[in-house]
């Protein structure tokens, strides 16, 4: 299955979306809540990891079911070079940062280096005392996602049982409603009534990865669907205005049943109704009758710098308000001054890290093809 040009446009809207409800969020909370008016309407922009789930899990997965559609066997070095190439450079260079000059970091200390490596931080993960680069943790997530779920596709190519995918996602998705109640009631409610309790929340629910594959999930089962059930996709084409109204309300009653995260209905149900919502929005977006399709500017710049800006915004945001705060300037420009510095700083990444070594990545794969 090809990634056309309309739906790379439909997806870097959504990519764009993304990463502008993580840095809303995290603004007001490396500030301390200013400015007031963001933190008001960005308490829900934490959702927009869970978007970036949905998109990962859609993209690699089309990527591999594609090979299986055409008979053709995955290869887990391929996969993982590929993979290698985008995600490791950038991360590094990030992690040297924050080990490097103390001044970058949002909160007073790291996690131990080999937890960042072995993409393991987001276990057992004590924000309070390790905050910094805390959202280190979705990457871990992906990490784990990007080598199990390669192998499991290999596994079932090889043996026969491609057909019994359908039963493995739907059992991973309910498994984690189970994980998660288990979990609720025997790690995080014990804690739950100290002074720190919100802290075992995250320990215990927020971070770990088998309590956040449910986007991942979603994302893979719209790939799925769109792969080998296309003249059936196709059909939702039509209704494309109708998927958005579904997960935009379904996003709406996350944000209500989320508004107390660390409740049992919020912990057990909040994230794959969210994963839902943006399953839902995913197929509205893919779809060539989208509107967001003739809106091709900006979010085309803004996208490919997702993963620098990702990576490095919280400590840029720490850095500008720190050297500008002095000066008394206006919060509301203040804001503005750090977002033109998030995107430099991600652009500069992207030409001195990322683009190099996507370049090499395209030499490595060009000699695998010429075995």
């Amino acid at each position: 299955m090809e990634i056309t040009k309309n739906k790379i446009i439909g997806i870097d809207h959504l990519r764009g979306l993304a990463i502008f409800l993580v840095f809303f969020f995290h603004y007001t909370i490396v500030n301390k809540g200013e400015p007031q008016w963001l933190a008001d309407n960005a308490s829900f922009g934490w959702i927009g990891v869970d978007l970036f789930f949905v998109i990962s899990g859609y993209l690699i997965s089309s990527q591999l079911f594609a090979q299986i559609k055409s008979e053709k066997k995955i290869s887990f070095v391929r996969f993982f070079i590929k993979r290698f190439f985008r995600i490791i450079p950038a991360f590094v260079a990030t992690i040297a940062i924050y080990f490097l000059i103390p001044a970058f970091r949002e909160k007073e200390s790291l996690p131990p280096l080999w937890k960042f490596l072995t993409f393991t931080q987001n276990l057992g993960l004590n924000i309070q005392d390790q905050g910094t680069f805390s959202h280190c943790w979705s990457l871990c997530v992906e990490e784990h996602f990007y080598l199990l779920f390669p192998i499991i596709l290999i596994l079932l190519q090889r043996l026969k049982l491609l057909r019994s995918g359908i039963f493995i996602i739907i059992g991973l998705f309910i498994a984690g409603f189970i994980i998660r109640h288990i979990s609720y009631n025997n790690f995080y409610l014990p804690y739950s009534t100290e002074e720190n309790g919100w802290m075992y929340w995250y320990k215990f629910i927020y971070y770990p990865t088998y309590n956040r594959i449910d986007g991942l999930i979603i994302g893979v089962s719209v790939a799925a669907f769109e792969t080998f059930k296309k003249s059936i996709f196709e059909k939702t084409h039509n209704y494309s205005k109708l998927f958005f109204i579904i997960g935009t309300l379904l996003l709406f009653a996350a944000n209500f049943l989320c508004e107390e995260q660390s409740t049992y209905n919020a912990s057990i149900f909040g994230f794959p109704l969210i994963a839902l919502g943006f399953g839902s929005i995913l197929i509205s977006v893919l779809s060539p009758n989208n509107i967001l399709h003739e809106q091709k500017q900006g979010m085309n710049l803004l996208a490919p710098l997702s993963y620098s800006i990702y990576l490095t915004h919280k400590g840029v945001i720490h850095v500008i308000n720190n050297t500008l705060n002095t000066f008394d300037i206006p919060k509301n420009l203040l804001f503005v001054l750090t977002i033109i510095a998030c995107l430099i700083f991600a652009y500069l990444m992207q030409q001195i890290i990322e683009k190099p070594f996507m370049k090499l990545r395209v030499k490595i794969e060009n000699n695998l093809n010429k075995k």
